[in-house]
């Protein structure tokens, strides 16, 4: 099969056989320097250790509207994994109909990155699940309210002693946290075309995508999204070269200077992941960027200073389509009946 691509790409193309092998097995190996594949199985957290109790538990927990003070709102509603693990909208909708600052980055994959939300104010899954429970603009809740609904359910108490067999109260604020950190980190999508090819697959890509991962690395997108999640890895100023339109990088949103206070993190972020970012629109942290198309040409010409022609943008799109893996599949967990000492819903 390989001969016969080579065949139509000599008679297409005009390159030789040998030319084109080269060319390939050269992209291929410049490329394994800059990414990595996503394993097939998800990884382990080193102060986290699994059960399977524990991530089954976790998923029913991301699944629970009643951890929310509105009994409405579950993790699933802002990170919805039928939906790229995002909500699609520009900025997510919580307690009260209340909008919050930012989009909702996936939550796939997000083992994978150096720390959690666009500012990195949270080290790790478990961190990052802590603040939606409390954040008045998200579920409005309280750790004491959260562990008086899960106590007041028969099944959830054996189920997090199960979990965590080793705890003298098994039903903590703290364990919530740890068992949707190991359920999310299950959240994976291996075996993207991207994947495929880097392991070896000729056929994997497409002659547009290739052409476009010879872009994204030759015009220097790698400084920033590279490595296992082509991108999630590090922090950098949005405007590098020069600075987005108002409405993309609104100017009160001064970004990881909020969380350090350092002048030198003024409009700071971390940087995209880009797994799976054909399903994640809208983007940026604003969320106000709509088509893949365009988000491309405003990072080139913030982050690079240079204006890509068209080709060159059709091409990085076709790239960036081929990093969408194998979605999670998930079964809709059945969660257990209220009884009644569980709080009521507040509006």
């Amino acid at each position: 099969m390989r001969a016969i691509l080579l065949v139509i790409l000599v008679t297409l193309t005009g390159w030789t056989a040998a030319t084109n092998i080269e060319e390939l097995d050269w992209l291929r190996e410049r490329a394994k320097q800059i990414f990595r594949p996503i394993p097939t199985k998800p990884p382990r957290i080193a102060d986290n250790p699994t059960n399977p109790a524990k991530e089954e538990l976790g998923k029913m927990l991301f699944f629970d509207t009643r951890l929310s003070r509105s009994g409405t709102i579950s993790c699933n509603n802002c990170h919805n994994l039928g939906l790229g693990g995002t909500d699609n909208v520009s900025t997510s909708i919580g307690h009260g109909w209340k909008r919050g600052p930012r989009n909702a980055p996936t939550v796939l994959n997000s083992v994978y990155n150096i720390a959690q939300f666009w500012d990195g104010r949270a080290v790790d899954l478990k961190a990052q699940v802590i603040g939606p429970f409390q954040s008045p603009a998200e579920m409005n809740n309280t750790p004491d309210r959260v562990e008086a609904t899960l106590k007041s359910i028969p099944e959830y108490v054996q189920w997090f002693a199960e979990a965590f067999p080793e705890d003298e109260e098994p039903v903590s604020f703290e364990n919530v946290a740890r068992a949707i950190e190991v359920f999310e980190a299950t959240l994976v999508t291996p075996n993207a075309p991207f994947d495929r090819f880097l392991k070896g697959d000729d056929e994997a890509m497409s002659e547009q995508q290739l052409h476009g991962l010879r872009k994204f690395i030759g015009h220097g997108c790698v400084t920033c999204h590279r490595r296992i999640n082509v991108g999630g890895n590090a922090f950098f100023p949005f405007g590098m070269m020069k600075s987005p339109k108002a409405d993309v990088r609104p100017p009160e949103d001064m970004g990881r200077l909020q969380v350090t206070g350092r002048a030198m993190d003024e409009f700071v972020f971390r940087v995209a992941p880009l797994r799976n970012v054909a399903l994640t629109a809208p983007y940026f942290h604003s969320g106000r960027v709509w088509e893949l198309e365009e988000a491309v040409r405003i990072m080139a010409e913030s982050q690079l200073n240079a204006i890509l022609p068209d080709q060159d943008v059709d091409d990085i799109v076709a790239f960036l389509h081929a990093l969408t893996g194998e979605q999670p599949e998930i079964v809709y967990p059945i969660l257990p009946p209220s009884t009644a000492s569980t709080p009521r819903p507040e509006y």
